[in-house]
């Protein structure tokens, strides 16, 4: 039987030294519940920031806040 492993890959915005990222969230203490979060996306980054080429430079659609990438 094959074990599967969870694990979050490291999102961009830490790797790029964003000021405002915070950190993994496990809402219920798994990893199956895990999200990256930071000041501008509480709920979650976005997969294209976190994971893609967007680098939120300029607030993202539907974002709450004007709080963009800052080294």
């Amino acid at each position: 039987m094959k074990r599967r492993i969870n694990m979050i890959l490291e999102p961009n915005c830490y790797k790029r030294g964003c000021k405002h990222f915070l950190g993994v969230s496990q809402s219920d203490g798994t990893e199956a519940t895990e999200f990256v979060y930071c000041e501008a996306f509480k709920d979650g980054i976005p997969e294209e920031i976190a994971y893609g080429k967007n680098l939120h430079k300029k607030p993202f659609k539907d974002q709450d806040n004007d709080i963009v990438y800052e080294k």
